[in-house]
C-alpha cells in the first residue's frame, strides 16, 4: 500500500520544481502586470493605484487605434498570403521534382534570420537613394515607379509586412509538408479511379485531411501578428508619424522612451486578452477533435 502511494506521488514530485518556475517566472510577472495595468507608474517612484484610467486614456488614445488597425492588417494578411503561398510550395515540393531538397532549403532559410537581420538587410533594400528595390526599377527605366518605402504614409505598413511574408511563408510551408506526409497515397490514388482531376483531389480530398495544419497555421499566424515588434522597431520605429505603429512597438515605446509603465502595461493586457481569444479556440476545437475520437 505504501509503495502505491510513492509511485502516484512520484510524478507529482518531478512536477514541483518546473511548476515552481513556471509560477514565478510566468504567472507571477503576468498577474503583477495586470495590477501594474491599475496604476500610474514611471518605473523608478512606487505606484499610484489609478484603476481603470488607463484603459479609459488608452480607448482615446489616436495612436492606440491606429496601432490595432495596423496589427488587423498584419493579420490579414498573415492569414492569407503566407498561408496561400506556403501550401502551395508545399504541394508543388511535395513530389519529387529535380532540385525539391535545395527550392525547400531556399524557401526556408530566411525563417533562420532574426527578424532583427531580416529588419536591417530590407532596410538596405527599401533605401530610397542606393536600395536595391529603386535601384533596379531605375535600371529597368521605371525611375517613376521608385519610392520611399519607409517614409511614405501609405506605403510603409505594407513595405514592413512584406518582409514578414517573405519570412513566414517558408515556415508555413514546413508545417504544411509535415502535414502532407500523412495524407494516405491510396486516397488520392482513390479520387483519380473515380475520375477527378487534380483541382477536385485537392479540394475534396487533400485540403479537408489538412484541416488541423491549417488551423495550427492560422493560430500561429495570429499570436505572431499580435507580437508583431522587431521589424516595426528595426525598421521605422513606428514612423512616420506612428503610420507603422503596431501594439507591442506602442506598449515598448510609452514604457521605455516615455516612462508610462501603468500605461504600457494596460497596452499588455489588451494584447493578452485579443491572443487569449484565439488560443481559447484553438484549444477549444483541440478539445473537440479529442472528444470526438
Amino acid at each position: 500500500m505504501k509503495n502505491n502511494r510513492v509511485k502516484n506521488i512520484t510524478p507529482y514530485l518531478f512536477l514541483i520544481v518546473p511548476l515552481i518556475l513556471y509560477l514565478i517566472w510566468v504567472i507571477g510577472p503576468m498577474i503583477y502586470t495586470f495590477y501594474l495595468s491599475l496604476t500610474k507608474w514611471d518605473g523608478l517612484s512606487a505606484p499610484t493605484f489609478v484603476g481603470l484610467r488607463n484603459y479609459e486614456r488608452l480607448f482615446r488614445d489616436p495612436v492606440f487605434f491606429i496601432s490595432l488597425k495596423n496589427n488587423v492588417k498584419w493579420i490579414l494578411s498573415f492569414i492569407t498570403i503566407p498561408v496561400t503561398l506556403g501550401l502551395g510550395l508545399a504541394i508543388a515540393l511535395n513530389h519529387s521534382i529535380p532540385g525539391a531538397k535545395f527550392f525547400k532549403a531556399s524557401f526556408y532559410s530566411p525563417l533562420v534570420l532574426s527578424l532583427v537581420v531580416c529588419g536591417l538587410i530590407w532596410s538596405w533594400m527599401y533605401h530610397p537613394a542606393g536600395g536595391l528595390i529603386n535601384s533596379f526599377l531605375r535600371g529597368i527605366g521605371l525611375g517613376s515607379l521608385a519610392k520611399g518605402w519607409l517614409s511614405d504614409e501609405n506605403l510603409v505598413m505594407w513595405a514592413i509586412i512584406l518582409v514578414a511574408i517573405w519570412r513566414q511563408a517558408g515556415y508555413v510551408m514546413v508545417l504544411y509538408l509535415a502535414g502532407l506526409q500523412g495524407v494516405d497515397p491510396q486516397l488520392i490514388d482513390a479520387s483519380k479511379v473515380d475520375g477527378c482531376n487534380s483541382w477536385q483531389t485537392f479540394r475534396n480530398v487533400i485540403f479537408p485531411l489538412l484541416t488541423p495544419v491549417t488551423v495550427i497555421v492560422i493560430v500561429i499566424s495570429i499570436i505572431d501578428s499580435l507580437r508583431a515588434f522587431d521589424l516595426v522597431s528595426v525598421m521605422t520605429r513606428g514612423g512616420p508619424y506612428n503610420s507603422s505603429s503596431v501594439l507591442a512597438n506602442f506598449m515598448y515605446i510609452e514604457a521605455f522612451n516615455n516612462y508610462k509603465m501603468g500605461y504600457s502595461a494596460a497596452i499588455s493586457v489588451i494584447i493578452f486578452l485579443i491572443s487569449a481569444v484565439f488560443i481559447f479556440i484553438y484549444l477549444w476545437r483541440i478539445m473537440q477533435d479529442e472528444m470526438e475520437y
